[in-house]
Protein backbone atom coordinates (compact mmCIF):
# COMPACT_ATOMS: atom_id res chain seq x y z
CA UNK A 1 0.00 0.00 0.00
CA UNK A 2 1.42 3.67 -1.13
CA UNK A 3 2.20 5.59 2.18
CA UNK A 4 0.60 9.02 0.95
CA UNK A 5 3.49 12.11 2.55
CA UNK A 6 2.08 14.35 4.64
CA UNK A 7 2.52 17.57 4.91
CA UNK A 8 3.71 18.85 8.40
CA UNK A 9 10.06 40.83 13.87
CA UNK A 10 7.16 40.21 11.63
CA UNK A 11 4.96 43.34 10.80
CA UNK A 12 1.49 43.18 12.35
CA UNK A 13 -1.31 41.77 9.91
CA UNK A 14 -3.76 44.64 9.02
CA UNK A 15 -6.38 42.36 9.85
CA UNK A 16 -4.97 41.81 13.93
CA UNK A 17 -4.67 45.84 13.11
CA UNK A 18 -8.04 46.06 11.87
CA UNK A 19 -9.02 43.39 15.21
CA UNK A 20 -7.74 46.40 18.29
CA UNK A 21 -10.06 48.68 16.16
CA UNK A 22 -13.00 46.48 15.98
CA UNK A 23 -12.70 46.72 19.57
CA UNK A 24 -12.56 50.63 20.09
CA UNK A 25 -16.40 52.38 20.03
CA UNK A 26 -16.87 52.94 16.68
CA UNK A 27 -17.47 50.31 15.89
CA UNK A 28 -10.87 34.65 -10.79
CA UNK A 29 -11.06 32.42 -13.18
CA UNK A 30 -11.88 30.38 -14.74
CA UNK A 31 -8.92 27.41 -15.88
CA UNK A 32 -8.03 26.03 -19.05
CA UNK A 33 -11.49 27.56 -21.27
CA UNK A 34 -10.18 30.27 -23.16
CA UNK A 35 -7.32 32.41 -23.91
CA UNK A 36 -5.87 35.15 -21.78
CA UNK A 37 -6.99 33.56 -18.24
CA UNK A 38 -5.05 33.07 -14.87
CA UNK A 39 -3.83 29.49 -15.39
CA UNK A 40 -4.71 28.88 -18.82
CA UNK A 41 -2.55 25.67 -19.29
CA UNK A 42 -4.51 22.63 -19.07
CA UNK A 43 -4.36 20.09 -16.40
CA UNK A 44 -1.26 18.05 -17.69
CA UNK A 45 2.45 17.84 -17.85
CA UNK A 46 3.88 20.18 -20.08
CA UNK A 47 4.96 18.88 -23.39
CA UNK A 48 8.36 18.38 -23.89
CA UNK A 49 10.55 21.61 -24.81
CA UNK A 50 7.72 23.77 -22.44
CA UNK A 51 7.93 24.42 -18.75
CA UNK A 52 5.03 25.14 -16.41
CA UNK A 53 5.23 28.85 -14.63
CA UNK A 54 3.68 29.89 -12.03
CA UNK A 55 3.76 33.90 -11.06
CA UNK A 56 3.44 35.49 -7.97
CA UNK A 57 3.75 39.48 -7.53
CA UNK A 58 3.29 40.10 -3.74
CA UNK A 59 3.44 42.69 -1.48
CA UNK A 60 6.08 42.36 1.24
CA UNK A 61 5.49 41.52 4.83
CA UNK A 62 8.55 44.50 5.26
CA UNK A 63 7.61 47.15 2.73
CA UNK A 64 4.00 47.24 1.53
CA UNK A 65 5.59 49.99 -1.08
CA UNK A 66 6.63 47.73 -2.98
CA UNK A 67 6.44 44.27 -4.38
CA UNK A 68 8.56 41.18 -6.08
CA UNK A 69 8.07 38.66 -8.73
CA UNK A 70 8.73 35.48 -7.82
CA UNK A 71 8.02 32.09 -10.25
CA UNK A 72 7.86 28.66 -9.97
CA UNK A 73 7.94 25.96 -12.25
CA UNK A 74 6.12 23.45 -9.61
CA UNK A 75 4.00 25.76 -7.94
CA UNK A 76 5.93 25.20 -4.43
CA UNK A 77 9.42 26.55 -4.98
CA UNK A 78 9.32 30.31 -6.00
CA UNK A 79 12.29 32.10 -6.74
CA UNK A 80 12.85 35.63 -7.06
CA UNK A 81 12.55 37.05 -10.68
CA UNK A 82 12.54 41.06 -9.65
CA UNK A 83 12.83 42.44 -6.03
CA UNK A 84 10.86 46.29 -5.80
CA UNK A 85 10.15 45.30 -9.57
CA UNK A 86 6.69 47.82 -9.03
CA UNK A 87 6.11 51.04 -6.95
CA UNK A 88 3.34 53.02 -7.37
CA UNK A 89 3.60 56.60 -7.82
CA UNK A 90 2.11 57.24 -4.50
CA UNK A 91 0.33 55.16 -1.70
CA UNK A 92 0.82 51.72 -1.25
CA UNK A 93 0.50 49.06 -2.74
CA UNK A 94 -1.31 46.07 -0.95
CA UNK A 95 -2.74 42.53 -1.68
CA UNK A 96 -1.96 42.49 -5.34
CA UNK A 97 -3.92 40.56 -7.49
CA UNK A 98 -2.41 39.47 -11.25
CA UNK A 99 -3.73 38.11 -14.19
CA UNK A 100 -2.65 37.82 -17.76
CA UNK A 101 -5.15 39.60 -20.54
CA UNK A 102 -6.26 38.44 -24.21
CA UNK A 103 -3.77 41.85 -25.30
CA UNK A 104 -1.07 39.54 -23.92
CA UNK A 105 -0.23 42.07 -20.67
CA UNK A 106 0.07 41.23 -17.54
CA UNK A 107 -1.92 43.76 -15.16
CA UNK A 108 -2.24 43.98 -11.58
CA UNK A 109 -4.70 45.68 -9.53
CA UNK A 110 -4.15 46.32 -5.95
CA UNK A 111 -5.25 48.07 -2.35
CA UNK A 112 -3.56 51.59 -2.70
CA UNK A 113 -3.67 52.36 1.58
CA UNK A 114 -2.61 50.98 4.44
CA UNK A 115 -4.65 49.57 7.47
CA UNK A 116 -5.05 52.90 9.06
CA UNK A 117 -6.27 55.52 6.06
CA UNK A 118 -9.41 55.86 4.52
CA UNK A 119 -8.85 53.64 1.08
CA UNK A 120 -11.98 54.63 -1.59
CA UNK A 121 -8.99 53.50 -4.36
CA UNK A 122 -7.80 50.28 -6.22
CA UNK A 123 -4.75 50.50 -8.56
CA UNK A 124 -3.83 49.31 -11.57
CA UNK A 125 -0.74 48.83 -13.51
CA UNK A 126 0.81 46.29 -16.64
CA UNK A 127 3.58 44.84 -17.33
CA UNK A 128 4.76 43.14 -20.83
CA UNK A 129 7.11 41.06 -19.28
CA UNK A 130 6.09 40.54 -15.81
CA UNK A 131 9.24 42.61 -14.80
CA UNK A 132 8.72 46.11 -15.38
CA UNK A 133 5.56 47.60 -14.35
CA UNK A 134 3.86 50.74 -15.46
CA UNK A 135 1.03 52.33 -13.40
CA UNK A 136 -2.18 53.02 -14.97
CA UNK A 137 -4.21 54.50 -12.59
CA UNK A 138 -6.16 54.51 -8.97
CA UNK A 139 -9.59 53.95 -9.46
CA UNK A 140 -12.77 55.46 -7.48
CA UNK A 141 -15.22 52.23 -6.09
CA UNK A 142 -18.44 54.24 -6.65
CA UNK A 143 -20.03 53.22 -3.61
CA UNK A 144 -22.05 55.55 -1.49
CA UNK A 145 -20.08 56.44 1.61
CA UNK A 146 -16.96 54.10 1.20
CA UNK A 147 -14.35 53.88 3.84
CA UNK A 148 -12.46 51.62 2.51
CA UNK A 149 -11.92 49.03 -0.68
CA UNK A 150 -9.27 46.23 -0.31
CA UNK A 151 -8.17 43.27 -1.34
CA UNK A 152 -9.54 43.33 -5.20
CA UNK A 153 -9.03 40.08 -7.08
CA UNK A 154 -9.46 39.42 -10.63
CA UNK A 155 -11.75 37.03 -12.29
CA UNK A 156 -12.00 36.26 -15.60
CA UNK A 157 -15.20 34.04 -16.64
CA UNK A 158 -16.01 31.71 -19.38
CA UNK A 159 -17.35 34.31 -21.65
CA UNK A 160 -13.90 36.42 -21.31
CA UNK A 161 -15.61 39.00 -19.29
CA UNK A 162 -13.48 40.65 -17.00
CA UNK A 163 -13.63 40.88 -13.40
CA UNK A 164 -12.66 42.45 -10.13
CA UNK A 165 -13.76 41.14 -6.95
CA UNK A 166 -13.28 43.68 -4.13
CA UNK A 167 -14.01 44.37 -0.19
CA UNK A 168 -15.55 47.12 0.49
CA UNK A 169 -16.74 48.77 3.77
CA UNK A 170 -18.85 52.33 4.49
CA UNK A 171 -18.43 54.92 6.65
CA UNK A 172 -21.22 53.60 9.28
CA UNK A 173 -18.81 50.75 10.14
CA UNK A 174 -15.40 50.66 8.53
CA UNK A 175 -14.47 47.55 9.73
CA UNK A 176 -17.45 45.40 8.41
CA UNK A 177 -16.65 44.57 4.79
CA UNK A 178 -18.83 43.05 2.04
CA UNK A 179 -17.82 41.93 -1.47
CA UNK A 180 -18.87 43.46 -4.45
CA UNK A 181 -17.86 43.04 -8.06
CA UNK A 182 -16.81 45.00 -10.51
CA UNK A 183 -17.23 44.54 -14.52
CA UNK A 184 -14.48 45.96 -16.94
CA UNK A 185 -16.67 47.59 -19.56
CA UNK A 186 -13.92 47.72 -21.77
CA UNK A 187 -11.03 45.51 -23.10
CA UNK A 188 -8.77 48.28 -21.56
CA UNK A 189 -9.77 47.59 -18.79
CA UNK A 190 -10.32 51.66 -18.17
CA UNK A 191 -14.15 51.54 -17.84
CA UNK A 192 -15.94 49.43 -14.88
CA UNK A 193 -19.41 48.64 -14.30
CA UNK A 194 -21.50 49.65 -11.21
CA UNK A 195 -20.64 47.55 -8.05
CA UNK A 196 -22.82 44.70 -7.45
CA UNK A 197 -22.88 43.22 -3.59
CA UNK A 198 -22.47 39.14 -4.03
CA UNK A 199 -25.75 38.13 -2.36
CA UNK A 200 -25.32 35.24 -0.05
CA UNK A 201 -21.85 35.93 1.33
CA UNK A 202 -22.84 38.75 3.40
CA UNK A 203 -21.31 41.49 5.15
CA UNK A 204 -18.16 40.80 7.62
CA UNK A 205 -16.36 38.62 5.03
CA UNK A 206 -12.69 40.07 2.96
CA UNK A 207 -10.78 38.75 0.87
CA UNK A 208 -13.43 36.51 -1.47
CA UNK A 209 -11.72 34.83 -4.27
CA UNK A 210 -13.88 32.81 -6.88
CA UNK A 211 -12.85 29.93 -9.07
CA UNK A 212 -15.79 28.09 -11.68
CA UNK A 213 -15.79 24.60 -12.70
CA UNK A 214 -18.43 24.05 -15.33
CA UNK A 215 -21.65 25.93 -14.26
CA UNK A 216 -20.40 26.42 -10.51
CA UNK A 217 -19.03 29.00 -8.72
CA UNK A 218 -16.78 28.62 -6.05
CA UNK A 219 -15.85 31.04 -3.65
CA UNK A 220 -13.67 31.16 -0.89
CA UNK A 221 -13.96 33.73 1.47
CA UNK A 222 -12.85 34.95 4.89
CA UNK A 223 -14.47 35.57 8.10
CA UNK A 224 -13.52 38.23 9.81
CA UNK A 225 -15.35 37.27 12.89
CA UNK A 226 -14.21 33.71 12.72
CA UNK A 227 -11.06 34.13 11.77
CA UNK A 228 -11.67 31.09 9.24
CA UNK A 229 -11.50 31.15 5.77
CA UNK A 230 -15.37 29.75 4.08
CA UNK A 231 -16.56 27.75 1.17
CA UNK A 232 -19.55 28.87 -0.62
CA UNK A 233 -21.11 28.23 -4.11
CA UNK A 234 -23.44 29.73 -6.58
CA UNK A 235 -24.72 29.21 -10.23
CA UNK A 236 -24.10 32.84 -10.81
CA UNK A 237 -21.14 35.01 -10.27
CA UNK A 238 -23.20 37.13 -8.35
CA UNK A 239 -24.70 34.75 -6.38
CA UNK A 240 -26.68 34.04 -4.56
CA UNK A 241 -24.69 32.39 -2.80
CA UNK A 242 -24.75 29.21 -0.26
CA UNK A 243 -22.06 29.20 2.57
CA UNK A 244 -21.59 25.37 3.06
CA UNK A 245 -18.05 25.15 5.02
CA UNK A 246 -17.46 27.15 8.01
CA UNK A 247 -15.37 26.84 10.88
CA UNK A 248 -11.56 24.85 9.94
CA UNK A 249 -13.59 22.75 7.91
CA UNK A 250 -10.49 21.81 5.59
CA UNK A 251 -7.78 22.25 8.79
CA UNK A 252 -6.07 25.08 7.54
CA UNK A 253 -6.53 26.27 11.51
CA UNK A 254 -7.79 30.22 12.10
CA UNK A 255 -6.42 33.41 11.63
CA UNK A 256 -6.06 33.05 7.60
CA UNK A 257 -6.49 35.33 4.59
CA UNK A 258 -6.03 36.29 1.41
CA UNK A 259 -7.11 32.47 -0.14
CA UNK A 260 -6.02 32.44 -3.93
CA UNK A 261 -6.32 28.84 -5.93
CA UNK A 262 -5.03 27.76 -9.07
CA UNK A 263 -5.02 24.11 -10.62
CA UNK A 264 -1.71 22.14 -10.47
CA UNK A 265 -0.56 19.86 -13.60
CA UNK A 266 -2.17 16.78 -12.03
CA UNK A 267 -5.86 18.08 -12.03
CA UNK A 268 -5.63 19.03 -8.68
CA UNK A 269 -6.19 22.40 -7.25
CA UNK A 270 -3.91 24.24 -4.77
CA UNK A 271 -4.92 27.05 -2.34
CA UNK A 272 -2.70 29.48 -0.89
CA UNK A 273 -3.34 31.73 2.39
CA UNK A 274 -1.08 33.98 4.38
CA UNK A 275 -1.49 32.53 7.87
CA UNK A 276 -0.76 36.01 9.11
CA UNK A 277 -1.18 34.75 12.81
CA UNK A 278 1.64 32.48 12.71
CA UNK A 279 3.91 34.14 10.00
CA UNK A 280 4.15 31.81 7.44
CA UNK A 281 2.43 31.49 4.06
CA UNK A 282 0.85 28.21 3.77
CA UNK A 283 -0.69 25.86 0.24
CA UNK A 284 -2.96 23.23 0.64
CA UNK A 285 -4.46 20.59 -2.33
CA UNK A 286 -7.93 19.33 -3.25
CA UNK A 287 -8.73 16.29 -5.48
CA UNK A 288 -12.62 16.34 -4.84
CA UNK A 289 -14.00 19.23 -5.75
CA UNK A 290 -12.94 21.26 -2.80
CA UNK A 291 -14.62 18.41 -0.23
CA UNK A 292 -11.23 17.39 1.41
CA UNK A 293 -8.04 19.03 2.04
CA UNK A 294 -4.28 18.26 2.48
CA UNK A 295 -3.02 19.19 5.34
CA UNK A 296 -1.59 22.98 5.11
CA UNK A 297 2.08 23.23 4.88
CA UNK A 298 4.65 26.22 4.93
CA UNK A 299 5.59 27.41 1.45
CA UNK A 300 9.92 26.88 1.93
CA UNK A 301 11.15 30.40 0.79
CA UNK A 302 9.28 33.33 1.11
CA UNK A 303 6.82 32.63 4.01
CA UNK A 304 7.83 35.53 6.02
CA UNK A 305 8.76 37.70 3.16
CA UNK A 306 5.61 37.69 0.89
CA UNK A 307 2.40 38.34 2.02
CA UNK A 308 -1.17 38.05 -0.01
CA UNK A 309 -0.87 37.47 -3.64
CA UNK A 310 -2.51 35.46 -6.97
CA UNK A 311 -0.66 33.18 -9.33
CA UNK A 312 -1.02 33.27 -13.12
CA UNK A 313 -0.49 30.06 -14.25
CA UNK A 314 1.48 29.68 -18.19
CA UNK A 315 2.90 27.12 -20.33
CA UNK A 316 5.79 28.36 -21.85
CA UNK A 317 9.03 27.01 -23.98
CA UNK A 318 12.08 26.28 -22.94
CA UNK A 319 11.31 23.37 -20.45
CA UNK A 320 12.82 19.94 -20.21
CA UNK A 321 12.90 17.73 -23.52
CA UNK A 322 13.48 14.29 -23.18
CA UNK A 323 13.44 11.18 -25.52
CA UNK A 324 10.98 8.61 -25.04
CA UNK A 325 11.31 5.02 -25.85
CA UNK A 326 15.42 5.44 -25.26
CA UNK A 327 17.68 4.03 -23.26
CA UNK A 328 19.46 6.50 -20.86
CA UNK A 329 21.09 5.98 -17.26
CA UNK A 330 20.33 8.87 -15.00
CA UNK A 331 23.68 10.85 -13.63
CA UNK A 332 23.94 13.17 -10.88
CA UNK A 333 24.55 16.62 -10.79
CA UNK A 334 26.61 17.16 -8.00
CA UNK A 335 28.05 13.60 -7.61
CA UNK A 336 28.95 12.88 -11.02
CA UNK A 337 30.34 9.63 -10.94
CA UNK A 338 27.06 8.37 -9.25
CA UNK A 339 24.21 7.19 -11.33
CA UNK A 340 21.10 5.48 -10.72
CA UNK A 341 21.06 2.03 -10.30
CA UNK A 342 18.37 -0.64 -9.37
CA UNK A 343 19.61 -2.76 -6.10
CA UNK A 344 17.18 -5.46 -4.74
CA UNK A 345 14.54 -3.42 -6.46
CA UNK A 346 15.30 -0.41 -4.72
CA UNK A 347 16.96 2.28 -6.49
CA UNK A 348 20.31 3.98 -5.35
CA UNK A 349 23.09 5.86 -6.40
CA UNK A 350 25.88 4.00 -6.54
CA UNK A 351 29.33 5.36 -8.62
CA UNK A 352 29.23 3.32 -12.04
CA UNK A 353 32.47 3.90 -14.37
CA UNK A 354 33.27 1.84 -17.81
CA UNK A 355 35.15 -0.56 -15.61
CA UNK A 356 31.92 -1.29 -13.64
CA UNK A 357 30.84 -4.69 -13.93
CA UNK A 358 28.37 -5.36 -16.68
CA UNK A 359 25.74 -6.28 -14.18
CA UNK A 360 25.76 -2.72 -12.63
CA UNK A 361 25.86 -1.70 -15.82
CA UNK A 362 22.55 -3.03 -16.96
CA UNK A 363 20.90 -2.07 -13.76
CA UNK A 364 22.08 1.59 -14.34
CA UNK A 365 20.11 1.55 -17.58
CA UNK A 366 16.46 1.78 -18.06
CA UNK A 367 14.19 3.08 -20.98
CA UNK A 368 12.43 6.40 -20.53
CA UNK A 369 8.23 5.88 -21.62
CA UNK A 370 5.68 8.05 -21.53
CA UNK A 371 4.04 8.70 -18.28
CA UNK A 372 1.03 5.94 -17.03
CA UNK A 373 -0.87 8.45 -15.78
CA UNK A 374 0.13 11.40 -18.22
CA UNK A 375 1.80 11.02 -21.33
CA UNK A 376 3.64 14.48 -20.94
CA UNK A 377 5.23 13.34 -18.21
CA UNK A 378 7.44 10.58 -17.76
CA UNK A 379 8.09 6.66 -16.33
CA UNK A 380 11.06 4.54 -16.10
CA UNK A 381 11.18 0.81 -17.25
CA UNK A 382 13.90 -1.49 -16.03
CA UNK A 383 15.40 -4.40 -17.89
CA UNK A 384 12.50 -6.73 -16.62
CA UNK A 385 9.75 -4.21 -17.63
CA UNK A 386 8.86 -3.30 -13.86
CA UNK A 387 8.84 0.37 -13.39
CA UNK A 388 9.75 2.63 -11.04
CA UNK A 389 7.58 4.14 -8.76
CA UNK A 390 7.60 5.76 -5.03
CA UNK A 391 6.64 3.78 -2.08
CA UNK A 392 7.28 4.77 1.56
CA UNK A 393 9.17 7.62 0.36
CA UNK A 394 11.47 5.25 -1.39
CA UNK A 395 12.39 4.65 -4.95
CA UNK A 396 11.70 1.06 -6.50
CA UNK A 397 10.87 -1.04 -9.19
CA UNK A 398 6.84 -3.17 -9.16
CA UNK A 399 5.26 -4.75 -11.92
CA UNK A 400 2.94 -2.52 -13.23
CA UNK A 401 -0.66 -4.02 -11.52
CA UNK A 402 -2.79 -1.75 -13.84
CA UNK A 403 -4.27 0.65 -11.56
CA UNK A 404 -4.65 3.97 -11.54
CA UNK A 405 -2.51 4.25 -8.44
CA UNK A 406 0.56 2.91 -9.73
CA UNK A 407 0.51 4.72 -12.56
CA UNK A 408 0.30 8.03 -10.61
CA UNK A 409 3.05 6.64 -8.39
CA UNK A 410 5.31 5.69 -11.42
CA UNK A 411 4.49 8.99 -13.65
CA UNK A 412 6.94 11.58 -12.84
CA UNK A 413 7.06 15.51 -14.39
CA UNK A 414 10.22 17.14 -15.56
CA UNK A 415 11.37 20.30 -14.07
CA UNK A 416 14.19 22.23 -15.25
CA UNK A 417 18.12 21.23 -12.95
CA UNK A 418 20.26 22.89 -12.02
CA UNK A 419 22.85 22.54 -14.46
CA UNK A 420 22.91 22.44 -18.60
CA UNK A 421 20.61 19.36 -19.57
CA UNK A 422 19.63 18.27 -16.12
CA UNK A 423 16.20 17.38 -14.88
CA UNK A 424 14.32 17.23 -12.22
CA UNK A 425 11.38 14.49 -11.41
CA UNK A 426 8.50 16.33 -9.85
CA UNK A 427 5.93 12.88 -8.38
CA UNK A 428 2.63 13.47 -10.28
CA UNK A 429 0.29 12.60 -7.46
CA UNK A 430 2.61 14.11 -4.65
CA UNK A 431 3.23 17.70 -6.29
CA UNK A 432 6.24 19.51 -4.51
CA UNK A 433 8.02 16.19 -3.95
CA UNK A 434 10.91 15.01 -5.96
CA UNK A 435 13.36 11.59 -6.45
CA UNK A 436 16.34 13.48 -4.19
CA UNK A 437 19.22 11.51 -3.30
CA UNK A 438 20.01 11.24 1.04
CA UNK A 439 22.79 8.39 1.79
CA UNK A 440 22.54 7.60 -1.77
CA UNK A 441 18.99 6.29 -1.80
CA UNK A 442 16.57 7.64 -4.23
CA UNK A 443 13.61 8.77 -2.15
CA UNK A 444 10.52 11.22 -2.39
CA UNK A 445 10.66 14.23 -0.14
CA UNK A 446 9.04 17.39 -0.37
CA UNK A 447 11.17 20.51 -1.45
CA UNK A 448 12.57 22.87 1.01
CA UNK A 449 13.53 25.48 -1.67
CA UNK A 450 17.26 25.22 -0.65
CA UNK A 451 20.40 25.20 -3.56
CA UNK A 452 21.36 21.74 -2.06
CA UNK A 453 17.97 20.26 -2.00
CA UNK A 454 17.76 21.31 -5.98
CA UNK A 455 20.97 19.94 -6.58
CA UNK A 456 20.27 16.61 -4.36
CA UNK A 457 17.15 16.50 -6.58
CA UNK A 458 18.88 17.27 -10.24
CA UNK A 459 20.16 14.66 -12.78
CA UNK A 460 21.71 14.04 -16.13
CA UNK A 461 20.12 12.20 -18.65
CA UNK A 462 22.96 9.92 -20.33
CA UNK A 463 24.13 7.49 -23.10
CA UNK A 464 22.90 4.39 -21.51
CA UNK A 465 25.83 2.35 -19.83
CA UNK A 466 24.58 -0.77 -21.36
Amino acid sequence: MTTRPRTPSRTPSRRALLRAMAALPVAALVLGEAPGLLGTALAAAPPSGSATRYTIVPFLNSDDGTVNVYQSDDATDFRLVQSSAYTPPSNRIRDASVFKHTDGYYYLTYTTHTWQDVSTTIGFARSSDRVGWTFLYDYTVPIANLSRAWAPEWFVDSDGSVNVIVSCSTTNDEWIFTPYVLKAANSALTAWSSPVALSGIGANHIDTFIVRIGSTYHAFTKNETAKYIEYATASSLTGPYTITRTGDWAGWGSYREGPALVQLDNGGWRIFFDGYGDGNYYYSDSYDTFATWSAPTALPGISGTARHFTVVKETVTGGVSITKNATRSLRSVNYTTRYWEEQSALLNLPVVTSSSATADKQAATFTVVAGLADANGYSFRDAAGNYLRHYNYRGRFDANDGTSTFAKDATFVARTGTASGAVRFESYNYPGYYLRHYNYQLRLERSDGTDLFRQDSSFVPATAWA
